[in-house]
Formats: C-alpha cells, structure tokens, sequence
C-alpha cells in the first residue's frame, strides 16, 4: 500500500475546501493500493514525510511568498528527509490573491534542494475564489494518487 501524504494550510473555508477536494481526489474509489493521510503544515514533519511515497502540498501566498505555515515544516523537515527522500514524488498548488509568482519560487527552490520530483507544474488558483478551483485540486490530488497506485512515479 503506498501512502499519499497532503499537506495543507487551511485558514479559512475556501483553503479548507481545496484540503477537502485534494483529499476526494486522492481517495477516489478506482485508487485500490493508496492510503491518504491529511496533516496541516503545523501536524505534519518529518516522520510523515518519511512514511510517505509522495507528498502533494497546498499553501496560501501570503505577501508574495508561501505560507509561514509551511515555511515552518519545511524548516522542521529538512535535514530530517533530505537523505532519505530523494526523488519523492511531489504537487503543488498554491491560493493565489495576486499571481503566485513569488510562492511558487520559494517553494520550488525547498523542493529543489530537497531533490523530491514533481509530477506536474504548480497548480496556481489566481484571484477571486471561483468554485472551479476545488475541482482543480481534486484533479491534481487524483493525477497524483493514481500515478502513485499505478507505479508511474
């Protein structure tokens, strides 16, 4: 059984319906070899990072750059898996009120150090909330899950 680990900042509703939509995809009933586990960035370090066989994180852009929330696992995390999760398989997707540049950025360069792979491009939710970004985190917790149940990462 391999194990998706999300990591979600969720400070309001809207981010928590996007942990919710990630966690829907992830768990979808065609999936039949991966367990879902959902921490907040404060929950989770480097324990589940290392129990993990891919990691999909969300974040909100706050001032231009990543959520002090996940800043905050990264800093706890990284000397704790940089060995011993090389390669892991990773998503992104960040609620952007401006344009998610300055988040991506920062993130990619963590990930980047971390040597974890990603499966697709940051996902960036940009301005008013649209109902339309759930489904986007649903398709990309899915995309991520089912690549994982299926050995393609």
């Amino acid at each position: 059984m391999k194990q998706l680990l999300i990591v979600a900042h969720t400070p309001s509703p809207n981010t928590q319906a996007l942990s919710d939509a990630a966690y829907r995809g992830a768990t979808h009933s065609d999936l039949e070899n991966v367990r879902c586990v959902v921490k907040t960035p404060f929950e989770a370090g480097p324990d589940d990072v290392v129990a993990c066989d891919g990691i999909l994180l969300g974040t909100t852009e706050n001032l231009g750059y990543m959520s002090g929330a996940l800043k905050d696992f990264f800093d706890r995390s990284y000397y704790g898996v940089i060995e011993e999760k090389q390669g892991l398989p990773c998503a992104l997707y960040i609620r952007a009120g401006l344009d998610g540049t300055g988040t991506r950025r920062a993130v990619e360069s963590i990930v980047s150090g971390l040597r974890w792979r990603w499966v697709q491009p940051p996902l960036t939710l940009q301005g008013e909330w649209q109902d339309d970004f759930a489904t986007q985190v649903e398709e990309l917790g899915l995309y991520l899950a089912f690549s994982l149940d299926n050995g393609i990462v």
